[in-house]
């Protein structure tokens, strides 16, 4: 098999990418559906950002516990619950969607359970991912979980598009609570006895488990330089559903159909940035991503700049080339490097400060397009993304001694028990 697709040669694998793909397909359709429903419904950005904001902030408050589970408990049970709670969520606003009963208040509260199912599958799912792959593995299976996660995105919003202009937003929602089955399925059809199991934390005393990851994550300099930058990425870079559905309805004048394709024009850069991670057996140099993030919120600037819809479009794929790589050998920095032993945890850490800032930049950038336009939504946001991306490296640089040549190690297959002073084993 390729080097681009090694992972898919354990079959527990193959199950866990299939169903992770058919249901991100459902994701999509109703990340787009939702967030075109509640402007169809208020007509606000300020109102899509907070929707946005209450579906994350459940992550910004119980991923720390959600990674303790993870290290504590059979993360394929915990898969089980999370996946079927968001199954659940999504059938029930799919249904009075579909009936007329729906209005925004509806959709934020349960755009804020679907964000509790949400914190509490992540860590466990990012965790799972070195226990059906293997650590020889472990670097191709988390490009090609992009690359799943970037097909979905590049079907998922076309899809989308053409329900909510056939049948309306409720039946895309709807959709989403089927997909769940996927994944439940492939879940089920794994050989348990093939899992490579990494070592659990001990039940009790469970703040002082939490303390001990965040303090492992402060004594290595070089994670909490991704941290920042992911960050940036994710707090100011990475709305592109409440951006596009902006720029295509309030901008351009277009319909959800054009609203869909926009997604899709940026998941095709999505896909191939996505493939590109693929290829990669180690961990990248901290420089390549910083170097990302910044390449990142420059082209998101430019995108603003764009004068109409066929340019708009067009400057999306550069976009979401970028996005994805940097995303992606960032996640690979911190897994690849992680002690297996408190690999939910720091996992945890990582999604909550990658998607726990988007209750603050979606709600800040849904004004910002409300009063001064959907364009500067992506001036704004990419020129803070740059900027936060660059400091951030220059103030760990001189204050950490931080050396961002080498690739941050340890390796899964190294003895993990190292002291991380300044990002270099010693």
């Amino acid at each position: 098999m390729s080097q681009m697709f090694a992972a898919m040669s354990e079959r527990n694998y193959r199950f866990y990418v299939t169903g992770a793909l058919l249901s991100n397909i459902g994701t999509w359709m109703q990340r787009v559906a939702q967030d075109w429903f509640v402007l169809e419904l208020s007509g606000s950005g300020a109102a899509v950002g907070l929707t946005t904001a209450l579906q994350f902030l459940p992550t910004l408050f119980l991923s720390p516990y959600a990674g303790l589970l993870a290290d504590r408990f059979d993360k394929r049970k915990l898969l089980y619950i999370s996946q079927s709670w968001m199954a659940v969520c999504a059938a029930v606003l799919g249904v009075l969607a579909i009936t007329g009963n729906a209005g925004v208040g509806h959709v934020y509260l349960l755009a804020l359970l679907f964000g509790v199912g949400s914190a509490l599958d992540v860590p466990a799912r990012q965790a799972f991912v070195s226990e059906v792959a293997g650590p020889d593995h472990l670097a191709n299976a988390i490009g090609l979980n992009s690359a799943s996660f970037h097909t979905a995105r590049l079907i998922g919003p076309a899809v989308a598009g053409l329900v909510i202009h056939q049948w309306g937003s409720g039946w895309a929602i709807l959709t989403n609570a089927f997909t769940y089955a996927a994944f439940l399925g492939g879940l089920m059809l794994m050989d348990a006895g093939k899992l490579i199991r990494s070592p659990r934390a001990p039940r009790g005393g469970g703040l002082k488990q939490l303390a001990e990851g965040v303090r492992y994550v402060r004594q290595r300099s070089d994670i909490l330089l991704v941290l920042v930058v992911v960050f940036f990425v994710g707090t100011f870079g990475m709305n592109f559903q409440m951006t596009n559905a902006l720029m295509a309805q309030q901008e351009f004048g277009k319909g959800a159909q054009e609203y869909g394709i926009l997604g899709t024009a940026m998941a095709v850069g999505s896909l191939s940035g996505a493939l590109i991670g693929a290829r990669r057996r180690s961990a990248p140099r901290l420089r390549f991503v910083v170097g990302a993030a910044i390449t990142f919120g420059v082209l998101e600037l430019i995108s603003g700049l764009m004068p109409s819809y066929l340019t708009f479009g067009l400057s999306l794929p550069l976009v979401g080339l970028a996005a994805v790589v940097t995303m992606t050998a960032a996640n690979a920095c911190v897994q690849m490097s992680v002690d297996p032993r408190l690999r939910g945890r720091v996992m945890a850490i990582y999604m909550m400060v990658v998607m726990g800032g988007t209750p603050v930049g979606a709600p800040l950038l849904g004004w910002v397009g409300d009063v001064l336009g959907p364009p500067w939504t992506l001036i704004i946001g990419g020129g803070v993304t740059a900027l936060g991306a660059a400091v951030a490296a220059l103030v760990l640089l001189r204050r950490k001694r931080l050396v961002m040549s080498p690739t941050l190690l340890p390796r899964p297959h190294l003895n993990i028990h190292h002291r991380h002073l300044d990002g270099v084993d010693r």
